[in-house]
């Protein structure tokens, strides 16, 4: 196509190459509960760029076209292996733009986006260029309206990773050409669109403006093809992720595993009891072994939240330590009820956590925080309040042995895997590892056993020897049986 196609109006020209980042804003990473410690991208088609007033088809057979404002970047001069404090300056242009996906698509994409966002019309770009010269790359506006409603609102300012930095890093790996356009992601607000609707991007700085970027969604004849290529494909989570959230997608959630009364009957059941029942179901691995309680007498049950250490490495470190790392983002995400368990591998060489941190925790209304690794500051940490389970208080920093590096996944604690959303239940004797699916009939049956237990117990205290009564053999199991019916 020459320069005159209309889908590079804006641009004057065909870019070389688009690339787009997959999360970059800290509103969006806190909405799908993920933030990257680097930014990650994907290309799209230069044939996927439309001019302000263009129509994008969703095909027959689909549902989920969704709308994400964008601020995208205009290469000036080449860039390669450029510092992020030089970046900027290979910048020609911004504009608005829309990075429009059919998760419908996305799944069988596996990350790559190739059709779930590379379709022709599916990067709306414009209508007007800002010179870059005249802006201030931290302190650029973002907005996005559906139907005249404003549903995107967020600065630069918001973003984990600047502008520059988007630059420098892909300069890296290839050389930004002159027109390549850089698409630098999506705020918080994202959501579904259906043909009849009416998206419009606008991108501010200061007195400059790119003007409204509009796009009207219709409704396409053509379905694809299942003899040629795999179908469009939609679940729950596709729709989840699309809208925004559940509530959005008009999704109920899912009801929790660990319900206000299996809350209540595991808090009345002794660590003890629950290993013996999960024992007779198979399961012997569940405890997470070495490490007590902080302060004695400290019980809890909650869901896990995870957090994985790695051994420490000076370079690691420098990437993966400073700022707003896995280890703060774990415990300012903790939910109410849920216990932050933490994987340093048995190292007790440094703490994990000290007192700030167990405060946010605590504040958050985490249940509990375990980790198999040491705890600073372990008198102050015992004075909030918030049950800890540690292999030992130690008073060096995190960085003497581990790397802060991921959360949310499933570790290794203590000698047993942890997934998040497995229930735990802690107390003098340890802390054990509930499967979801198994935690009312532990609870119950371990529950009938105290009470056996218990009266097993009254028995011996009043004389009875042990044999034939613990365990009970049929005359003792008639008489417990005859004595619970009335």
């Amino acid at each position: 196509m020459t320069d005159t196609d209309p889908r590079f109006t804006a641009l004057g020209a065909r870019p070389g190459k688009i690339v787009a980042v997959h999360l970059s804003y800290a509103s969006r990473a806190d909405q799908r509960g993920r933030r990257p410690a680097t930014p990650s991208y994907f290309f799209k088609p230069s044939s996927s760029l439309a001019p302000s007033g263009a129509e994008i088809v969703r095909p027959a057979g689909t549902e989920l076209l969704a709308f994400e404002g964008e601020i995208a970047l205009v290469i000036g001069e080449p860039a390669r292996w450029v510092t992020p404090d030089a970046a900027w300056s290979h910048v020609a242009s911004v504009t608005a733009a829309n990075d429009f996906g059919l998760y419908d698509l996305r799944a069988n994409d596996k990350g790559s986006n190739v059709r779930s966002k590379g379709g022709d019309g599916y990067t709306p770009l414009g209508p007007d260029l800002i010179d870059a010269r005249n802006v201030d790359p931290a302190a650029l506006r973002l907005r996005t309206w559906v139907n005249g409603e404003i549903v995107q609102d967020d600065t630069t300012a918001g973003l984990i990773f600047s502008l520059a930095q988007i630059v420098a890093d892909l300069s890296q790996h290839f050389t930004l050409e002159t027109g390549d356009v850089i698409l630098t992601g999506t705020p918080a607000g994202s959501s579904v669109v259906v043909p009849g609707d009416v998206v419009e991007v606008q991108v501010d700085a200061g007195i400059h403006s790119t003007g409204r970027l509009r796009t009207t969604v219709v409704e396409g004849s053509r379905s694809f093809d299942a003899a040629i290529g795999s179908l469009p494909g939609v679940d729950d989570t596709q729709r989840t992720e699309a809208w925004g959230s559940a509530a959005a997608a008009g999704l109920t959630p899912p009801a929790p595993a660990l319900t206000p009364a299996l809350r209540e009957k595991l808090g009345r059941v002794p660590v003890a009891a629950l290993s013996g029942q999960l024992r007779k179901r198979g399961l012997n691995d569940v405890t997470i072994d070495g490490v007590h309680a902080l302060t004695p007498g400290s019980r809890f049950v909650g869901t896990a939240r995870t957090l994985r250490f790695l051994p420490h490495r000076e370079d690691l470190f420098a990437s993966h330590g400073g700022g707003q790392n896995a280890q703060k983002r774990a415990f300012d995400a903790v939910e109410e009820g849920e216990v932050l368990v933490i994987e340093a591998r048995g190292e007790t060489g440094s703490g994990t956590l000290g007192d700030i941190l167990a405060i946010r925790a605590h504040a958050r209304g985490a249940a509990a925080i375990v980790t198999d690794g040491g705890v600073r500051d372990a008198e102050a940490v015992a004075a909030v309040g918030i049950p800890v389970f540690t292999a030992g208080p130690h008073p060096a920093v995190l960085g003497r042995r581990h790397v802060p590096w991921e959360t949310d996944v499933a570790i290794g604690c203590g000698g047993t895997t942890v997934e998040p959303g497995d229930i735990l239940v802690g107390d003098g004797d340890g802390v054990i590892v509930l499967p979801p699916a198994l935690a009312e009939e532990v609870v119950d049956a371990a529950l009938a056993q105290e009470e056996e237990d218990a009266w097993i117990a009254r028995q011996v205290a009043s004389g009875h020897p042990v044999e034939g009564l613990f365990p009970m053999n049929a005359e003792w199991r008639a008489r417990y049986e005859s004595e619970r019916q009335n």
